[in-house]
């Protein structure tokens, strides 16, 4: 692939087209995980599963429909992953440059092991924490595979790592597919694959519940049974939740490999989250009954096509999401991945010292238990993460990650 005078010619992943000259008149952001919108939808998603996680915990009411929902913030999560990420990747790959994996690796694994590692000894090791008696073992959480063998009848603390394993499996293929790809580049393959990814997941989940969960439904007593077994093959396995990550990855094909579009997206970012709406509130009214069959196979397509639509109207500086900074979301956006992972084991150690005492004060508990957990994700983000991540860049800073020009041939 070469760059002429601002415009793309040879060989790329979409086959770009030639482009003029663009002025969004964006701030000027390193990179796009800082840009006001993305940083309010980030601080959504985590406030929103915590919410949910509140649930469990009788800190809301299971009546508050704000928080039933407060799982989709993982598909919002999901979606991000897949925009920034995808980013990542398809950049270079977009400028003519050789792909390089392994800084993308070393810098995944420093941002992500390090507070990973601390919650998880922390659950091995200090037993109080764990949100229940019972949890996975150990190797499942070191290898990231939780999400691939629950059993979440018999374990059940840190429950939430799910999500992790699926997003750690994402960075460690798609370098590996964007390789593969970009080898002999065509729009059309594609296109196909992410038609694949799409409809072949929607079919295994019809499968897996038809011949899998159809036949027990009445067997099993008591529809919590039911639900679990739906989480462990449906919810909570990667093949099944592709749906997220993809919509972020394709948003991120747009903004490599057809500028032109993207630049027509970027000045009409209040459309985009006009377009989410629709798709976010039909999810919302297929998943009111989570483990039915519809929204089993057809819900997760439909939602991610709405988060998709999100993330891109928070790329955009003409959206109203992200216009200014608000106060605080930065900060939340920030810990949210500390956030994420201690606020169940958070909300547990409240409930052992004060859960008696807050019952039934509402606001109180809200503002004890929620406060509770945004100090320990800031104590995690300071003492871990932030530093983790500081050693990154002294050691493996962006420009040294970021991949060197080279011949189209090396991609060959």
């Amino acid at each position: 692939m070469r760059v002429r005078g601002g415009e793309y010619s040879g060989n790329s992943l979409l086959s770009v087209r030639p482009s003029r000259q663009i002025d969004l008149k964006q701030p000027r952001h390193e990179s796009t995980d800082r840009l006001p919108g993305l940083d309010l939808l980030r601080a959504i998603a985590i406030l929103w599963v915590m919410d949910f996680h509140a649930q469990a915990f009788q800190i809301v009411a299971s009546s508050d429909h704000v928080a039933r929902f407060g799982w989709m913030g993982v598909d919002l999560f999901f979606a991000l992953s897949g925009f920034l990420i995808g980013s990542q990747l398809l950049r270079p790959l977009s400028k003519g440059q050789a792909l390089r994996p392994v800084p993308f690796y070393f810098r995944r694994l420093f941002r992500t092991l390090p507070p990973y590692l601390a919650v998880v000894t922390l659950y091995f090791m200090v037993p109080v924490f764990r949100e229940s008696p019972r949890i996975a073992p150990l190797w499942q959480f070191l290898t990231f595979t939780e999400n691939l063998f629950v059993d979440s009848h018999h374990a059940r603390a840190f429950s939430h790592a799910w999500s992790l394993c699926i997003e750690e499996q994402f960075y460690l293929v798609a370098p590996v597919a964007a390789y593969l790809l970009a080898r002999r580049p065509a729009g059309w393959k594609v296109v196909m694959l992410c038609i694949s990814i799409v409809l072949g997941g929607t079919l295994l989940r019809a499968a897996i519940w038809l011949h899998a969960l159809a036949p027990v439904a009445g067997v099993m007593h008591g529809y919590g049974n039911f639900f679990q077994r739906w989480v462990e093959l449906i919810h909570y396995p990667t093949w099944t939740r592709l749906d997220g990550l993809l919509a972020g990855v394709v948003v991120a094909m747009f903004k490599s490999f057809r500028p032109g579009v993207w630049h027509i997206f970027m000045r009409r970012g209040n459309l985009l989250l006009g377009g989410a709406l629709p798709c976010l509130a039909v999810a919302i009214c297929l998943f009111r009954d989570q483990s039915a069959f519809l929204p089993s196979v057809i819900g997760y397509p439909i939602l991610s096509l709405g988060m998709g639509c999100l993330v891109a109207a928070g790329a955009s500086p003409s959206s109203l999401i992200s216009r200014r900074a608000l106060p605080g979301v930065g900060a939340v956006a920030a810990m949210a991945y500390s956030l994420y992972l201690t606020h169940k084991g958070v909300y547990h150690l409240v409930g052992l010292v004060a859960g008696q005492s807050l019952a039934g004060h509402y606001t109180l508990a809200i503002m004890v238990y929620g406060g509770a957990a945004l100090l320990g994700g800031a104590l995690l983000y300071a003492s871990v993460e932030r530093p983790a991540l500081l050693l990154r860049d002294r050691f493996l800073p962006r420009e040294a990650a970021a991949v060197p020009p080279s011949a189209a041939r090396q991609l060959a």
